[in-house]
């Protein structure tokens, strides 16, 4: 991995990687953070565009907060807790990263020295190490080390090295006081701060390769990390996933708010006003936002992130959108075209009648808006030899599923996430749809084009 200096970062991002061409994607993204932070204007809004009765083993705390709802009502008994848990887990990553990320954009946080590159050049930050560590915890907190079993993204490998001593220091930081103010959701802290061991101890359990039996966890620390080191949109992604079926789901999107209205704003001018804004106000809806479902519930769920001291708010039910008529519908595509096919993608729209403006959106954010409804299409073509991770869409595919929404690869056939850490035998990319109508008008326009694209 290549190590960041910040003395070089601040005069010329290209610096960073001056012998490989390849750097150049990841060069780019870098600039635009260092020129956003040296920009003044940057700082300017006008030119920056449960209540639950029941306790468990693992929350002593529970009634001490007295404005969670009862997960138990919303989807029954089966995996309440593994949801419960699973749910105040992603709000305490939230906080972890929206922290970070304002270290980064706003505080004059060393941008290098907080993002690293890993061997295929995409960025790895200490929020992705530490949201790993701080999940890993609370699960194994929860139901015992023994019990958990974890298929996640990050490991040690370059984090232990000793040119690493600097940033391993920030995450056992950030760990240690994200799990200290953790007890406002629920969460017993630990008696003493995390020790450096105990922190790659908590990374390294996430070493589960998946499979078609047994329970395992599938975690995407920061879903989306050019869009977080960018101060855009990312997620935390965390799902349960039981004898090769995911049996329930939880994404936070920390940048994405509850109000669709505010997307019509630039995040900068969204975050810049929600800092201005006081932190109880009632008609602040500009935060983001925890989505869930259990597999089977027909129910999905999403509550705000926390604001100011306040507890987490009672839980809403969201459906996907009722638009079937492909004139009207906004379909998601990613940002970046590393990975997927921005001109197959934007053909398809034109043959299926798409003429909305498509909303381009970093990480599993694209699967929360259309859960929502504020998007009805999301499809993804990959380029020849990428190889779609199980992490990047577990959480996503069960809560959209549960909202009335339907997700299948381009076959019309479920995702499989029993083959290991990868989606294998995905016939050619994934359609996500708000409903069957949408969803058979896209998949006959990618029998019709397929042979002559370049996929």
């Amino acid at each position: 991995m290549t190590a960041l200096r910040s003395n070089l970062a601040t005069k010329s991002p290209q610096a960073l990687f001056p012998n490989n061409k390849n750097n150049n994607f990841l060069k780019t993204h870098l600039k635009f953070l260092v020129s956003f932070r040296n920009c003044p204007k940057s700082r300017n809004p006008i030119c920056c565009l449960s209540n639950c009765d029941q306790k468990t083993e693992f929350s002593n705390e529970m009634e001490k907060n007295r404005n969670w709802v009862s997960i138990e009502s919303e989807v029954g008994d089966e995996y309440v807790k593994e949801l419960e848990v699973a749910v105040k887990a992603v709000h305490v990553a939230c906080l972890l990263c929206r922290k970070v990320q304002e270290d980064l954009i706003f505080n004059g946080g060393d941008v290098v020295e907080n993002v690293q590159a890993k061997d295929d050049n995409s960025p790895v930050t200490i929020a992705d190490w530490s949201v790993q560590a701080t999940v890993s915890w609370i699960l194994s907190e929860a139901f015992g080390p023994e019990n958990v079993s974890i298929v996640a993204e990050e490991d040690i490998e370059s984090l232990s090295k000793s040119d690493a001593r600097s940033i391993l220091s920030s995450v056992v930081k950030t760990v240690n006081d994200s799990l200290s103010s953790a007890a406002r959701f629920g969460i017993k802290p630990p008696v003493t701060n995390l020790e450096t061991a105990q922190v790659l101890e908590a990374i390294s359990r996430c070493n589960s390769t998946g499979g078609p039996t047994g329970r395992f966890w599938v975690l995407d620390p920061v879903d989306g990390t050019l869009g977080f080191v960018r101060g855009d949109q990312y997620a935390i992604a965390l799902a349960l996933v039981e004898n090769g079926e995911v049996v329930l789901g939880v994404l936070g999107c920390p940048n994405y708010p509850m109000n669709k209205e505010w997307l019509n704003y630039q995040n900068g001018y969204r975050r810049i006003l929600s800092r201005l804004a006081k932190p109880d106000s009632a008609s602040w809806d500009g935060n983001g936002c925890v989505l869930y479902a259990k597999k089977g519930s027909k129910k999905a769920w999403m509550q705000p992130l926390l604001s100011g001291d306040k507890g987490v708010a009672s839980a809403r039910q969201i459906r996907v959108s009722t638009i079937d008529n492909p004139v009207l519908a906004t379909f998601c595509e990613p940002v970046e075209k590393a990975n997927s096919s921005h001109v197959f993608t934007q053909g398809l729209a034109h043959s299926v009648g798409l003429r909305n403006r498509p909303l381009r959106v970093y990480s599993m954010v694209k699967y929360a808006a259309i859960a929502r409804g504020d998007a009805e299409i999301f499809m993804k073509f990959a380029r020849a030899g990428y190889k779609e991770k199980i992490w990047d869409h577990a959480a996503g595919v069960v809560i959209i599923e549960e909202a009335g929404g339907i997700v299948t690869d381009a076959g019309g056939r479920p995702l499989d996430f029993s083959k290991g850490m990868y989606l294998q035998g995905l016939d050619r990319g994934i359609i996500a749809c708000a409903g069957a109508s949408l969803h058979d008008k896209i998949m006959g326009a990618v029998d019709a084009s397929w042979n002559s694209s370049s996929l």
